[in-house]
């Protein structure tokens, strides 16, 4: 195969296919499938809209993974990465140096970040974040001479990356299932998710029942034993699982009563995606961590962190020592700058405050309507994160009789056709779409998706799926 130009662009997609089969190993990804349906070769981007080597269009629902808040197509961030590279294209923040993009970025977030976190630790990623995370609860309570407080209690499919300590963060079967996770002091109790698992009860009684799992883990093991809880505000990944108004107010009780330090793993709700700077203000969470990526540079660069209430800092500071943890690229210079130009970009051009009062609002009345297709047992959304529960049989959430999540991957793959990206989560369909969508892109997002429903229904009952 002849690879000698550089110009990828021009090639057949056939022969990029190809080589990408040939060489690249994906993510979360079945590889023995992926030589069968040949991966999609995304070569442009504009706006809420990727394009692929063949011209197709899709109308991009997930942001890319979550990612592109400020949408695609910026050249405002590629100009801040030229200038950054061609002044200081890199240098480490390890013994005792810093550069003006990570002041000028810590000082920034500072600033937004609600009150009492005021420190940020750089990372590439939230997967290296909460890998910091985990480090930093046990570092912080043996410093206050607590060392045996190194316990971290998580949730079941939860999602908080995929590395050795935030997969075990994490609580997905699936992973768990690879690598020998969970590590060690890790302890996963029951998720917030009404639709599934609430069975007779009302969502607050539900909720609140759900929290109080965290209590009597704690009171099980042992608060002395316990360092942290970690939660994302909505479960992403695990499939826009959005808690009972019960259940935050509940978890924050608990964290505070048995002195317990709580983490809001913010890498998908922070910087807008619920029509607040930080998904933590849209529950009033009081969090002591919030982990962030993605939204931070709106997947421009990698880039992500954990910011630090004064509490933690202050100890740290006051104890003195060097906190043995850090990565080659933590505060990179070009991903700093890159991120700190997105951050103006979401501020002066008021894309958070348009979520907050008008888009999310728009969108969140249309995506309801949802719950009238005879395919849809729940459609749930708050700010830009959505879901749709598939089922047979709304009245009694009823599961398809097919393999779990064959519904779900049918009407991905059908949306994927029609020229929609909408992801699947066993048999939910989630979206999360750039903030700066247009209310007419909503309309065409809405138009995709009903034409989607209506096909995949109309696709399962060839298989002998009946509705009611």
């Amino acid at each position: 195969m002849d690879i000698t130009t550089s110009n990828f662009n021009n090639k057949p997609t056939s022969f990029l296919q190809e080589l990408d089969l040939r060489h690249h190993l994906h993510p979360f990804t079945d590889h023995k499938e992926l030589k069968i349906k040949k991966p999609k070769v995304v070569v442009r981007a504009n706006g809420v809209f990727i394009f692929d080597n063949d011209g197709k269009k899709y109308l991009d629902a997930m942001s890319g993974l979550w990612c592109v808040n400020i949408g695609y197509g910026r050249k405002e961030l590629a100009l801040a990465a030229q200038k950054q590279m061609e002044e200081l294209p890199y240098y480490n923040t390890f013994f005792q140096s810093t550069h003006p993009p990570a002041i000028e970025l810590s000082s920034k977030i500072a600033s937004l970040a609600p009150k009492d976190l005021n420190t940020i630790f750089y990372s590439s990623s939230g997967s290296e974040a909460n890998e910091t995370n985990i480090r930093l609860v046990r570092h912080y309570w043996a410093s206050l001479n607590k060392p045996s407080k190194k316990v971290i209690i998580s949730r079941k499919n939860a999602y908080h990356g995929s590395s050795i300590g935030a997969g075990s963060l994490g609580g997905m079967s699936s992973m768990h299932a690879q690598g020998g996770l969970p590590i060690p002091d890790i302890i996963h109790i029951n998720q917030p998710y009404w639709y599934g698992e609430g069975e007779n009860l009302s969502p607050e009684e539900f909720g609140k029942k759900r929290a109080l799992e965290l209590e009597d883990k704690i009171n099980e093991l042992g608060s002395e034993n316990i360092g942290a809880f970690i939660g994302e505000p909505i479960q992403g990944a695990g499939g826009v699982i959005i808690p009972p108004d019960t259940y935050w107010p509940e978890i924050q009780r608990i964290c505070k009563d048995h002195n317990i330090l709580l983490i809001a793993d913010e890498v998908i709700c922070g910087f807008g995606r619920l029509g607040f700077w930080f998904g933590s203000e849209s529950f009033n969470i009081q969090p002591d961590i919030i982990t962030i990526a993605k939204g931070l540079s709106s997947g421009y660069q990698p880039i992500g962190g954990s910011i630090i209430s004064d509490k933690i800092a202050q100890t740290l500071e006051k104890k003195g020592g060097e906190f043995n943890h850090g990565y080659t690229y933590s505060a990179h210079p070009v991903a700093a700058a890159v991120a700190l130009e997105n951050i103006r970009i979401l501020d002066e051009e008021k894309i958070v405050e348009k979520v907050h009062k008008t888009t999310s609002k728009y969108l969140e009345e249309k995506w309801l309507s949802l719950n009238d297709h005879p395919l849809v047992g729940e459609a749930r959304i708050k700010g830009m994160m959505g879901a749709i529960e598939l089922t047979p049989d709304k009245s009694h959430r009823s599961a398809f009789p097919l393999n779990e999540g064959q519904a779900g991957i049918i009407t991905r793959e059908i949306c994927i056709k029609n020229g929609l990206i909408m992801r699947a989560v066993g048999d939910k369909m989630i979206i999360s779409p750039p903030l700066i969508i247009k209310k007419c892109e909503i309309n065409e997002l809405m138009d995709l998706v009903y034409k989607s429903l209506d096909e995949s229904k109309s696709h399962l009952e060839k298989l002998g799926i009946s509705f009611r």
